[in-house]
C-alpha cells in the first residue's frame, strides 16, 4: 500500500474487504485505495471525503450552530483527522468521466482548477453545523450552482428515510439527488467515501447503478441497511432487486 495516499492512517491497513450486492448497488467494506484499482470506469464520482477537521472526535462531532448540542455523539475513530492526499484524489477523479467532491474547499490545492462549483445553502438551519453553506468541487464545465432547502420543508428533511442522523457529516438525500442531475444522465455512480450511504440511496431512487466503498464497518452496515430499505420501497424502482449477496474477498 502506498503510504503517500493517507500518510497517517496505518491503523486502517488490516481491514478485511466485504462485498454486498443489493440490486444495482455494489458495496465494498474496505480501503478505497485497494478497491479502486480493481474497478472499471464510471460516469460520475459523487463523494464526500474526510475534511481533516477531526469531526470524528467526540468533542467535535455532536455540535451544531454556536456549539449547541444536536444529538448523541458519534463514535470517534479518527477517520477525519487528515484530508485525502493529491495522489488519492487523482485516483478518485480518474475513475469517472465527471466528478463532484464535497468539501473541495478544504483540499482545493490538490484538485484541478475548475469553475463549476456547487453550493449547498443551509438557509441558516441550526440543525446543521456552524457553516451556513458547504462547497463541492466539480469537473463540470458549467457555472456555479446553489442548492437550497425547499421552502417549507421541515428541519428533519435530511433524515426522512427513518434512520436518523447516523453520520457526523451526513448529507441530505435531496442534496445528493440534485447533484446527480447536474452531471447529465450518469448511469453509473461511484462513491469511494460512502459513509452511511446517502449517495447510494439517492442513486437507487433515481434508477442509477451504484458502487460504494466504506472503510468503517459500522457505517458500511448502516449503508447496506439504508440502501436495501430504499430499494424495497415500491415507488423507487421498477423491478424488485434480488436479496443481498454477501461475500468476503480474500
Amino acid at each position: 500500500m502506498n503510504d503517500l495516499l493517507y500518510p497517517h492512517t496505518s491503523t486502517l491497513r488490516s481491514r478485511f474487504m466485504e462485498k454486498v450486492i443489493i440490486g444495482n448497488a455494489t458495496l465494498y467494506c474496505g480501503d478505497c485505495r485497494e478497491v479502486l484499482p480493481t474497478l472499471s470506469q464510471f460516469d460520475l464520482t459523487l463523494t464526500d471525503p474526510p475534511y481533516g477537521l477531526a469531526i470524528g472526535r467526540p468533542e467535535n462531532n455532536k455540535r451544531g450552530r454556536y456549539g449547541k448540542q444536536t444529538g448523541e455523539p458519534h463514535e470517534a475513530s479518527g477517520w477525519d483527522d487528515d484530508v485525502p492526499s493529491s495522489e488519492l484524489l487523482s485516483l478518485v477523479i480518474s475513475k469517472s468521466q465527471n466528478a463532484i467532491v464535497w468539501g473541495g474547499n478544504y483540499f482545493a490545492a490538490h484538485l484541478p482548477n475548475k469553475r463549476g462549483w456547487l453550493v449547498w445553502d443551509k438557509v441558516n438551519d441550526d440543525f446543521y453545523s456552524t457553516s451556513d453553506c458547504e462547497l463541492a468541487w466539480t469537473s463540470l464545465q458549467q457555472r456555479l450552482k446553489i442548492f437550497r432547502r425547499p421552502h417549507g420543508l421541515d428541519k428533519g428533511f435530511m433524515v426522512k428515510d427513518g434512520f436518523g442522523n447516523v453520520h457526523p457529516t451526513q448529507k441530505p438525500v435531496p442534496l445528493m439527488a440534485w447533484c446527480l442531475t447536474q452531471a447529465g444522465r450518469a448511469e453509473t455512480v461511484l462513491d469511494p467515501f460512502m459513509g452511511s450511504g446517502t449517495t447510494g440511496v439517492a442513486a437507487v431512487k433515481l434508477g442509477r447503478k451504484f458502487i460504494g466503498i466504506e472503510i468503517e464497518p459500522k457505517y458500511f452496515d448502516i449503508a447496506v441497511r439504508r440502501i436495501e430499505a430504499a430499494l424495497r420501497q415500491p415507488d423507487m424502482f421498477i423491478e424488485r432487486p434480488a436479496l443481498p449477496k454477501q461475500e468476503v474477498l480474500i
